[in-house]
């Protein structure tokens, strides 16, 4: 059952005016002229904004998505930290590189300078999106809080056209997108086709490698964080577990327990580790993966059926599949839910093998006693570019000096 409990404007395509918002911000409000150490000090006044509203934004987006307050909660101080972190690094930014001419004759200075106006779109899981327009306000109005000038942020609440009215705006510099493959692909063409430089963070399959040392008490502590965050719905948790034929029972064993222990239910109750999916679609797209992997033989150890109880909210129960092959559609597929597969290995080049046979590279993770047997980009359909990465919101200039001496 769905039940409406805000509203918020609704753009559409030829109501876009942000462009103009944003470049007048960037060319007239003499941000850009700030150095990176100035920018700082409106970072940290920002993430002390956002510490101040944590709770309110953390309740409102477990009210948008269901992701369990306990998530949510980190969610909002991250936030925070994230602006304090990008605050320590913006001085970096100040130093330019000066490196000789081939032939002698000059040196060249190589700055970074602002990319200019940047389209960010981003998932519903954590950040906002379509369905999730709400928390997204309350940090605008900590941005405004901090002092920072009008303009510089600016938030569009549409569809997917709305989107691609953005991608493609002439006004824009630089796309950000974080989502999925297929949407990622076609931006990445729109972009292509403008020549626009495009920052992509995609799906992903990652694996989890279990080799024979591992403690496996220890993987328990650190099991859904690592592979079931936020009832499964993040792009990087590691939803395939790979373990070792002589170790395979065991860590069914201890996976299905682990699952099966963590509460699922009212996601505004700081206990509960899984809460609904975020939308009746993705609900509806779990439930049918979890009917593929039975169908293909999965053997579901916890889960695998309609969870019963709720009245409200999209749940599905948290599902763990032993007995899976590489082939199975629950193996290769990101499900973006919480669905485990695990999957038998006979030494550990096999385990590579499996690991990396998937139209994704988005992540991975290695549980081993041994440090130096567990030795981050996107690529394939994972995508293009580095989050977190100041060198992303940048453009490298290069000037001759002294050009002519010789």
């Amino acid at each position: 059952m769905e039940t409406a409990f805000a509203t918020v404007p609704y753009t559409h395509t030829d109501d876009l005016f942000i462009d103009g918002a944003a470049r007048r911000a960037f060319t007239g409000s003499g941000w850009r002229d700030l150095a990176p150490s100035e920018r700082a000090v409106y970072l940290r006044r920002l993430a002390d904004e956002v510490e101040k509203r944590s709770e309110a934004i953390s309740h409102t987006h477990t009210w948008e998505n269901g992701s369990p307050v306990y998530e949510t909660g980190r969610a909002a101080s991250n936030a925070a930290a994230i602006f304090r972190y990008f605050a320590t690094l913006a001085p970096h930014l100040e130093a330019h590189d000066v490196r000789p001419f081939p032939d002698g004759s000059a040196e060249t200075v190589v700055r970074q300078d602002p990319v200019g106006v940047c389209a960010l779109i981003a998932p519903w899981n954590f950040q906002p999106a379509s369905p999730t327009p709400l928390s997204i306000r309350q940090i605008a109005d900590a941005v405004v809080a901090a002092g920072i000038p009008a303009g510089v942020v600016n938030v569009v609440t549409g569809n997917s056209a709305v989107g691609d009215a953005l991608v493609r705006h002439p006004g824009i510099d630089k796309v950000a997108f974080t989502g999925a493959t297929p949407v990622g692909r076609s931006i990445g063409a729109a972009c292509g086709e403008l020549l626009r430089p495009a920052a992509l963070g995609l799906g992903g399959k990652s694996s989890a490698l279990v080799l024979p040392d591992a403690d496996l008490a220890q993987m328990a502590k650190v099991l859904i964080r690592t592979c079931m965050r936020n009832t499964g719905q993040t792009c990087c948790v590691s939803t395939r577990i790979l373990a070792p034929r002589g170790r395979y029972d065991d860590l069914v064993d201890m996976v299905t327990a682990t699952i099966a222990a963590a509460p699922q239910g009212d996601p505004m109750d700081p206990a509960t580790v899984f809460g609904p999916s975020a939308t009746a679609a993705q609900r509806d797209t779990v439930r049918g993966f979890i009917r593929s992997g039975l169908a293909e033989g999965a053997r579901a150890t916890p889960g695998g059926d309609v969870p019963s109880g709720f009245d409200r909210g999209f749940y599905v129960t948290p599902t763990v599949f032993a007995d899976v092959t590489p082939g199975m559609r629950i193996a290769r597929e990101e499900i973006f839910g919480s669905v485990l597969s695990i999957l038998r290995y006979d030494s550990v080049e096999e385990a590579v093998g499996i690991a990396n046979n998937t139209a994704f590279g988005l992540g991975g993770t290695v549980f081993s006693a041994d440090e130096d047997a567990a030795p981050f980009a996107g690529r394939h359909g994972s995508g293009l570019g580095v989050e977190f990465g100041l060198e992303e919101r940048g453009r490298v200039r290069a000037a001759l000096a002294g050009a002519g001496r010789r």
